[in-house]
């Protein structure tokens, strides 16, 4: 009966042990690697790990090789289907051309939610996100 109960911690994670997964972060790293261990707070152990970014129908990565990641500090985690990864119609490109149209992104994306959070404080009333005190 007890096996029937769903998992609602980390240990959850034990069927992704040894399987390929995306990890997203919070500060929107896209990583890809091999899920070797985890622990009760859900920090997880990455082998052979990529980091990837992506612009249009391209995409570029960065070995990072073992990475430690702070559980809180992970968004969404999914396991990889081996079968269908190479399907993805997109093209790799060097990570050094992609890089710099990616930082660039990050910096307008940036400046669009500082825009539209300065909006949102002086015309409603909003206070700025993480301002009550966020210390992440």
């Amino acid at each position: 009966m007890d096996s029937l109960i769903p998992f609602t911690t980390s240990g959850a994670l034990v069927d992704c042990v040894d399987r390929k997964m995306l990890v997203i972060l919070r500060d929107g790293r896209k990583l890809h690697g091999v899920l070797r261990s985890y622990d009760q707070f859900a920090n997880l152990v990455l082998e052979n790990t990529y980091e990837r970014i992506y612009h249009q129908g391209l995409f570029a990565e960065r070995h990072h090789g073992l990475f430690l990641i702070r559980g809180e500090n992970v968004v969404l985690m999914g396991e990889i289907d081996l079968d269908k990864e190479d399907d993805v119609p997109l093209k790799q490109a060097p990570y050094e051309v992609l890089e710099p149209i990616h930082l660039q992104e990050l910096e307008d994306k940036k400046i669009r939610e500082e825009v539209k959070s300065n909006i949102l404080l002086e015309t409603r009333g909003f206070s700025k996100e993480g301002g009550e005190g966020d210390g992440y």
